[in-house]
């Protein structure tokens, strides 16, 4: 009688400082893999990767023209992910972007069945966002915040991971509508976009005038992105970076005892408790990507404006005197040393 052949044993699961490796490899080949699509842009890159890795969601705000769409396509070509792109317009329905129930027609009769809508994507591109009214922006509210959708009375679990890039142009004035602030306080970070310089705009020119580009092929598989959205909650953070970062979100409450003259004058509502938990997580995000063992009060204080410039909602005042969120920020950092 022969003896039944056993399986092989499965490899062990990679430590935490193997993956940190590994973590701070990817983020290079992710680099370069955007870098091939999109001229300049470091900072922005930096902060999308930072989100990606704390799997938040990011808006992205500038001007047309400075490749918002093009970023955020080209980091999901870059990734072995599956990705719906929705353009947001004036006669969008909440249905449009969430799905719907379907009467469908079969032999045995008549049934509802469940049609999903572009949201149902690991990463979702929610371009010029606020072209759509309020009541169709809420229905990213739920998804955003409990990874989930209700339609009718069943609900439907979100692809994990499940990460929404939205896009925002900050000038244009006609057929848009403001973002509500819970949906605003949704997004991990306020990535603003900027024009580039002479030479990478000399090089955008040329490049894109070429002919057609190379396409960008996947340097990160589904399964090393679940294992980098699970390994940054466990890298460590100093107490003294939590405390900053709490003091930091404290501080932009008008009605906060040590809040400074700028915030008493210019600010109406300062940023709640995302605002800090956002801290936190985009700055051990941040060290990850870095290969960095834990995250510190620099990971903190490099994250302050995009992380917290979206959740405060500024004065008349402000407006009238020419004030801006980031001044703002920038006066309450310096204050907190």
């Amino acid at each position: 009688m022969s003896t039944p052949e056993l399986p092989e044993p499965l490899p062990p699961a990679p430590s935490d400082a193997e993956l940190l490796l590994r973590t701070e490899g990817a983020a290079k080949r992710l680099r370069v893999a955007i870098a091939s699509a999109v001229v300049g842009q470091d900072a922005v890159v930096e902060l999308m990767l930072v989100t990606l890795a704390a799997r938040g969601h990011a808006l992205l705000v500038g001007v047309p023209g400075l490749a918002k769409t093009l970023l955020v396509s080209s980091l999901a070509k870059a990734l072995d992910l599956s990705f719906g792109r929705v353009q947001f317009t004036p006669d969008l329905l909440p249905a449009d972007i969430t799905g719907t129930d379907v009467l469908h027609e079969a032999a045995g009769g008549r049934s509802l069945r469940f049609q999903a809508g572009p949201i149902f994507h690991n990463l979702v591109l929610a371009d010029e966002i606020n072209r759509t009214p309020p009541k169709t922006q809420a229905a990213l509210l739920e998804a955003m915040q409990e990874r989930k959708v209700t339609v009718g009375t069943t609900t439907h679990l979100l692809p994990d991971p499940f990460q929404v890039f939205a896009t925002r142009n900050p000038i244009e004035q006609e057929g848009t509508y403001p973002l509500p602030e819970a949906q605003l306080d949704r997004f991990l970070l306020e990535i603003h976009v900027e024009y580039p310089s002479e030479l990478e705009e000399r090089e955008i020119a040329r490049r894109t005038t070429s002919g057609p580009q190379k396409a960008i092929e996947p340097v990160l598989h589904l399964d090393e992105v679940r294992a980098l959205g699970a390994l940054v909650p466990r890298i460590p953070i100093t107490d003294e970076a939590v405390n900053l970062a709490v003091q930091l979100g404290r501080a932009t409450r008008p009605s906060d005892p040590h809040a400074i003259a700028e915030v008493k004058s210019f600010v109406r509502y300062g940023a709640g408790p995302r605002g800090s938990q956002a801290l936190v997580l985009a700055a051990k995000a941040r060290a990850a990507l870095r290969g960095e063992a834990a995250a510190d009060v620099d990971d903190v204080r490099a994250l302050v404006i995009p992380a917290l410039r979206h959740r405060l909602v500024l004065s008349y005042r402000a407006e009238a005197d020419g004030v801006r969120d980031v001044d703002v920020l920038r006066a309450v950092e310096k204050s907190i040393r």
